[in-house]
């Protein structure tokens, strides 16, 4: 039996839980709370910060192989044990060019993969003459740990970036990039093996809202183009990091039909959920066996359509929405995916809903998407 000890302790570790058994893997987590999702399905716990490294030297001791449920992570630290013989997958190679949203720029754009105009910010004085190159609105993201839209602003005029920079100084490093009118993001999970062998799952169209992810529609209403355009940018970047495991790449549409890469998450993804209950291999089965070394799994959808809906705190309770969560299970072929998170919170992720459809119908799969939100939030 192989032990995988998964840095991180929140939902994507406990989804790994159903794949980790089927295969015959034990997990252990390393996480900070008792309270974390993934408590619950892991053989053991190491209860420390998830960039506590001196917890990562325990976690190391129970574990063959340690991958990762987040990025938040102190690489120096970990590659301390790897050169001591931790074996990291994805390796701490794969991680380091993409932890700094600045740097994951460059690599992107030094690949040759097509990425927004971006520029660092390292000196406010000078910021007129770096945006000369980008017109208003122009979009700061801080380079470090944003996720979810924190950290990310949409700025309209020099004036107005000028104060959010002076409010945030000193808090994080910041990057400027242009702002892509895009007519859709799409996003596509994508693994690779320890030999080398890549698959791609169906490219989904992600609808955000307040750069909250909230409903995924798979597959993407696209043409062959541009689903041959994402699958080109994750076959170069997973062989180019010689990754192990799953990473979610997100995308923008633009309006001339043009793919960009708007970011890379070094692990399975939350526009990767419908694959547990869509396809022949869900991410997190799929991840389990590319860090184990097992052959990878069939991606493909079993169903023509399916959509996935975030079930997203909308006040502060301790509620478990047992009532709703019944009406969303009712609907034919819904699958009700709840986290155990104890409190509920403005925005925070509490489980998602899965739809499987018996056609392929876009207008339909939209139409009950929003459906299932009305029944979910209040009116």
């Amino acid at each position: 039996m192989k032990r995988v000890g998964v840095i991180g302790g929140g939902q994507l570790a406990w989804m790994m839980g159903d794949a980790a058994q089927k295969l015959g893997v034990e997990l252990i987590v390393q996480t900070p709370s008792k309270f974390d999702p993934a408590v619950a399905i892991a053989q053991d716990t190491v209860f420390a910060a998830i960039d506590d490294a001196k917890a990562t030297e325990i976690l190391a001791q129970k574990s063959d192989v340690i991958t990762f449920e987040n990025e938040f992570v102190d690489l120096d630290a970990l590659s301390l044990l790897a050169n001591q013989g931790v074996c990291f997958r994805p390796r701490l190679e794969a991680l380091s060019p993409l932890l700094d949203k600045y740097h994951q720029r460059c690599y992107l754009r030094d690949l040759g993969l097509p990425v927004p105009q971006f520029f660092a910010v390292d000196d406010v004085e000078n910021l007129a003459s770096q945006l000369e190159a980008l017109s208003f609105p122009v979009v700061l993201k801080s380079r470090r740990h944003g996720y979810d839209g924190q950290g990310t602003f949409i700025i309209q005029d020099l004036a107005s970036l000028q104060q959010k920079l002076a409010q945030i100084a000193n808090q994080s490093q910041f990057l400027i990039e242009e702002f892509i009118p895009f007519e859709r993001e799409l996003a596509v999970i994508a693994a690779r093996s320890v030999n080398g062998e890549v698959v791609i799952y169906p490219v989904v169209e992600t609808q955000q809202e307040q750069q909250v992810c909230r409903r995924v529609i798979a597959p993407a209403d696209i043409t062959l183009n541009q689903i041959e355009q994402s699958q080109a940018i994750a076959h170069t970047l997973l062989n180019s990091l010689e990754a192990v495991g799953v990473f979610g790449i997100e995308l923008f549409l633009t309006k001339d039909g043009q793919v960009l890469v708007n970011e890379i998450a070094p692990r399975t993804h939350n526009s990767g959920h419908f694959s547990i209950d869509a396809c022949e291999t869900s991410q997190f089965a799929q991840h389990l066996r590319a860090v184990c070394g097992l052959p990878l799994g069939n991606p493909s959808l079993h169903c023509p359509m399916a959509i996935m809906v975030n079930l997203l705190g909308y006040e502060n309770s301790e509620s478990d929405y047992q009532t709703q969560r019944q009406q969303l299970a009712a609907i034919p072929q819904a699958t009700v995916h709840w986290y155990n998170k104890t409190a509920s919170r403005p925005g925070r992720k509490l489980g998602h809903v899965t739809v499987l459809l018996d056609e392929y119908n876009p207008a339909a799969a939209n139409n009950l998407a929003h459906a299932l939100e009305s029944i979910w939030y209040p009116s």
